[in-house]
């Protein structure tokens, strides 16, 4: 469709996204003729990154989306925007997820911020929920990250939507350096393109930066998620025995 022709992605994407989205219409998960399917889809991210994609068929509440993607879940809506605005759309929707989202999920290091927000989540007050409502907006959302060939767009709801992708880098933004800390407490437009991006230098600085903010929050307890049973273990904030198998993704 339009969004998939728009070509903008060689010179305003990341380097990851231009890396991950050439394999999924090489493997045939992403096609220009047809809509991709969600089971071959989450059946590609899983072999890559252990990442399921599963549909619903609304919107969630932020406590359980973001819970979702501690276990590497995300779920995708399923309907598409009106053709009379193929650019832009406030609402998630296939377009948003699947090229927005799907070609990072592919991505070790994204897989892995992503998720850390998930842990985040878990146990959260509502008041903390709220905060990374915005965290997540403005980085998995809408984060620009700084590369060798300048300042690209991360972020899937710039990378859906062709028009704001345009935006994000015309130097017309206010571009603040990303602080999960700052960016929790900034509010954002939802209707329309935003005014003011967060930058990370790298995702690896995205995520210790955010693991800081994590740790600001004084949770009793710490997480670990085993991949091989997709399941989380809980333990003490300060215990002295900690899991020390490699295989074990801690945050």
């Amino acid at each position: 469709g339009d969004v998939y022709k728009r070509q903008l992605y060689p010179t305003h994407a990341c380097n990851q996204y231009n890396t991950c989205l050439p394999l999924l219409v090489e493997n045939g998960v992403f096609s220009r003729d047809r809509p991709p399917q969600l089971q071959n889809v989450s059946d590609y991210l899983q072999a890559f990154t252990g990442y399921t994609i599963r549909p619903v068929a609304g919107l969630l509440s932020t406590r359980d989306f973001l819970s979702a993607l501690a276990f590497r879940v995300f779920f995708s809506t399923q309907y598409l925007r009106h053709h009379s605005q193929p650019l832009y759309t406030p609402e998630p929707d296939m377009i948003h997820e699947q090229m927005g989202h799907v070609p990072l999920f592919a991505n070790p290091e994204f897989a892995n911020f992503s998720q850390a927000i998930g842990f985040a989540s878990l146990g959260a007050s509502d008041a903390v929920i709220e905060k990374l409502s915005r965290v997540y907006w403005f980085s998995v959302e809408f984060g620009l990250v700084r590369q060798s060939n300048g300042i690209r767009a991360y972020g899937a709801g710039i990378l859906s939507s062709p028009g704001e992708l345009e935006w994000a880098l015309s130097g017309k933004a206010e571009l603040l350096d990303w602080d999960p800390l700052v960016a929790a407490e900034t509010d954002f437009p939802i209707t329309k393109y935003q005014t003011k991006y967060f930058v990370a230098d790298d995702f690896g600085d995205a995520q210790r930066k955010l693991t800081k903010f994590m740790d600001s929050q004084d949770r009793p307890f710490d997480l670990q998620y085993n991949p091989f049973t997709h399941s989380i273990q809980t333990f003490p904030k300060n215990a002295s025995q900690i899991m020390k198998d490699d295989r074990i993704v801690k945050f």
